[in-house]
């Protein structure tokens, strides 16, 4: 039973939380997929594409608001160490998921080149059929 009554006064302070253990939910999952050499293909200077493919996935399982607030949860200190990035701009989200969405088609056939152990030639002729 409760003895003390809480403060009627609220003071705000500097602490933040945020879910740990998605962001390691997402990295395991992240590397038992294999998406590292499906999407690292995709960018090859400045930030790591997969650090900020998995910071966006995080996020997004998480919080789910717009872009904008995915930069500002993600430049977070807290979640730059975690996430062993550095700070960058919210453009560079934007140019992630264009770079993400210009290639699905041929990360898609990547993925089931290495699901289904094919050849380029069978999976051509399968979808010569459509």
């Amino acid at each position: 039973m409760q003895t003390k009554l809480r403060t009627y006064e609220i003071v705000p302070n500097e602490n933040i939380s945020f879910p740990i253990g998605t962001i390691s939910a997402v990295d395991r999952l992240y590397n038992i997929l294999n998406f590292s050499d499906i999407i690292g293909k995709h960018k090859r200077n400045g930030i790591d594409i997969n650090k900020l493919v998995k910071a966006l996935v995080s996020y997004k399982l998480s919080e789910n608001f717009s872009i904008k607030k995915a930069h500002e949860w993600i430049n977070r200190d807290e979640v730059l160490e975690i996430l062993d990035l550095e700070s960058f701009s919210e453009r560079t989200l934007y140019r992630v998921l264009e770079a993400i969405g210009d290639n699905r088609l041929n990360q898609k056939k990547l993925i089931e080149f290495k699901k289904f152990n094919l050849s380029s030639f069978a999976l051509n002729r399968a979808f010569q059929g459509f």
